[in-house]
């Protein structure tokens, strides 16, 4: 008999980096970022030099930054630094046999190469945009804009974040950039926290160098004053005439809807959908953190309902026309579109205020104050927490707490009338 012939193993490639630009991830400048590649078995990963040029200024054959870059000599210098680094970490790791995926490749250079703060930011804001979560990677981006500009460097190495860096970086944000609202400037530096606690957690830096522990830089979030709308605010409102299907007298019906259901965020009213509606009830999920429920919808909302009724294009159509043209299978087009309408309520809301008369700051978020302000105390905690979707109980005291006066009015009457 004949030996069958054995196949040899399929042996794993060895893997390889090189220096690329990435231009799907192109900025809304037109600059493209420059970022180390890493092969390994036909799959690739990417670790982002934090660098990014015009597409004009990159020669692919060499993949060098070209001699018209104003500080190409500087930036090919750098990621010659870089690319020798890992592939010196790649050898070693080859030698020791310690990986096996181009997954495993790139969390070994990344923790054992570190990286600048703006290196780890940006791989923040790029996560947050791929989970669909555009406002909070817009917001991010704007601070670490923000935080480009006052260190005035290429790179920010998490060393050089110290206590005396946050103080000149508040500063810089009351004086430079105009913050006055200090809730605004505790944001930057609760990003500035944020990042570092992901770079102390992977390895990229060390816990010694982290600015904000002991008697170091303290974050401080000072209670806001949240000022709701009074029964007969919301009466004058309800009570206006306005043209039907103008933009006031939409953004009325909205805000109106909003109140009517506890305060829901504006955004979650314009992503509800007619299936959301079963047997006189509202089903839907707080898009902020995805907690689910459903409420009983009130005689005044469900009349609003009905004004949209015509517009119903089938079961899963929206109730509310603002996303109508939005793309369903592009989740950021949902978010621009969404924030556009935000933005337009809130300009008809100032004229709503002087149409019925208020001085209140009228907004989008006022319908869910305005619930809690009607509230107040008269409705239990538990079921306020259950009306509002808050995952922690606390969250529902600290923000009932701003409606809650009749105590200390009652206190402050008998002191000067006895």
């Amino acid at each position: 008999m004949k030996k069958a012939l054995s196949l040899p193993k399929k042996s794993q490639s060895m893997a390889s980096v090189k220096i690329v630009v990435r231009r799907n991830k192109r900025k809304n400048n037109g600059t493209i970022p420059l970022a180390i590649r890493i092969t390994k078995d036909r799959k690739s990963r990417f670790i982002f030099t934090g660098q990014y040029i015009d597409e004009n200024h990159w020669n692919d054959q060499n993949c060098t930054v070209k001699k018209s870059h104003p500080n190409s000599s500087r930036l090919n210098y750098l990621l010659s630094q870089k690319l020798a680094e890992a592939n010196e970490m790649l050898l070693e790791a080859e030698v020791s046999k310690s990986i096996n995926t181009v997954d495993d490749i790139k969390k070994k250079i990344k923790n054992q190469a570190g990286g600048s703060f703006f290196e780890v930011a940006e791989e923040r804001i790029r996560n947050k945009e791929a989970a669909g979560v555009f406002s909070v990677a817009r917001a991010e981006a704007s601070i670490l804009n923000n935080i480009r500009k006052f260190h005035g460097k290429v790179n920010l190495d998490f060393p050089e974040i110290t206590s005396s860096f946050l103080k000149r970086f508040k500063i810089f944000c009351k004086n430079e950039l105009g913050q006055k609202s200090e809730r605004t400037i505790t944001n930057q530096l609760i990003f500035i926290r944020t990042v570092f606690n992901i770079a102390v957690k992977e390895g990229i830096t060390k816990s010694e160098f982290y600015p904000f522990a002991g008697d170091k830089e303290k974050i401080r979030l000072k209670r806001g004053l949240k000022v709701g709308l009074s029964r007969e605010e919301i009466t004058r409102i309800e009570n206006l005439e306005l043209d039907e299907g103008g933009g006031i007298w939409h953004t009325r019906n909205v805000f109106l809807f909003s109140f009517y259901l506890a305060g829901i965020r504006i955004s979650d009213v314009l992503k509800l959908k007619w299936s959301d509606i079963k047997d006189g009830r509202l089903f839907y999920v707080m898009e902020k953190n995805d907690k689910s429920g459903s409420l009983k919808i009130p005689v005044s909302a469900q009349k609003i309902i009905c004004l949209y009724e015509h517009l119903k294009s089938g079961y899963e159509d929206f109730i509310f026309p603002d996303l109508k043209k939005a793309d369903q299978s592009n989740p950021k087009d949902i978010f621009t579109k969404t924030r556009t309408a935000t933005r337009r309520f809130n300009k008809y809301l100032k004229d709503i205020a002087n149409l019925a008369d208020i001085e209140k700051n009228l907004s989008n978020h006022i319908s869910r104050h305005s619930f809690g302000n009607l509230a107040g105390d008269s409705i239990h905690p538990l079921m306020l927490q259950k009306l509002y979707r808050h995952s922690d109980l606390k969250t529902t005291i600290n923000y009932q707490a701003n409606f809650i006066h009749k105590e200390a009015d009652e206190a402050l009457d008998k002191v000067l009338n006895g």
